[in-house]
């Protein structure tokens, strides 16, 4: 079927006006970075989208259908729930999102007090910094006031390729406690992973080699 025309675009020839005919309407690139930890539901989404209308998200994941970064489908019984997961080439977003999280480290200096939080929207800051630690490939658990996440740092499988996702993985290697100040420090550079551990700001629990490497021993 051949692809329907976009509503608007830049109409430039150049290949960062045409990223951003694809995904620089406002929350295109948050709803990208949910669905980067495997498929959702509308409703998941919404409720990890505080903000968002639900027209506005129904629109863009339409969009997003149409620019084929995201598809749509039935989970098989007893779960019988239709979910939204990103294609090849909406994972291939991941390098852009790491990017500008990187960038924006330095405004998370002071949390306001409008501001939602997820634990699972630290993952991808600390996704680089986790996948270049020697002991990789690993599934390491992220747990914070704010919940847990995980973080698969030879990027495999689980869920459509997902690199992290929500809640602690079964099979996890180590698990690391820290908080959302850790977190901003660790992305910004500020702190690197072994340090919040010989400091006592990252606590490593687990059994073997990858959470041994971790606590230094």
């Amino acid at each position: 079927m051949p692809r329907q025309p976009r509503r608007r675009s830049y109409d430039q020839y150049c290949a960062a006006a045409r990223a951003l005919d694809a995904v620089g309407d406002r929350w295109t690139l948050l709803i990208v970075r949910e669905l980067l930890a495997g498929p959702r539901r509308y409703t998941d989404l919404h409720a990890d989208l505080p903000g968002v209308s639900t027209d506005v998200l129904a629109s863009r994941l339409k969009d997003m259908e149409r620019e084929e970064l995201a598809t749509r489908r039935k989970l098989p019984p007893p779960a019988a729930a239709t979910v939204y997961e990103l294609t090849a080439r909406g994972r291939e977003l991941l390098p852009v999102l790491t990017a500008l999280a990187a960038w924006g480290a330095p405004e998370l200096a002071e949390r306001r007090p409008t501001d939602a939080v997820r634990a699972h929207w630290f993952a991808i800051p600390l996704i680089p910094l986790l996948h270049r630690l020697p002991y990789a490939p690993a599934v390491l658990d992220v747990r914070l006031d704010e919940g847990e996440f995980h973080i698969r740092t030879d990027g495999s499988a689980g869920g459509g390729g997902a690199v992290y996702g929500d809640g602690p993985a079964p099979d996890a290697d180590a698990r690391l406690v820290l908080d959302a100040d850790t977190c901003h420090a660790l992305a910004e550079g500020a702190l690197t992973v072994e340090e919040g551990v010989k400091d006592g700001r990252i606590e490593v629990t687990g059994e073997g080699p990858v959470a041994a490497a971790l606590r230094g021993e």
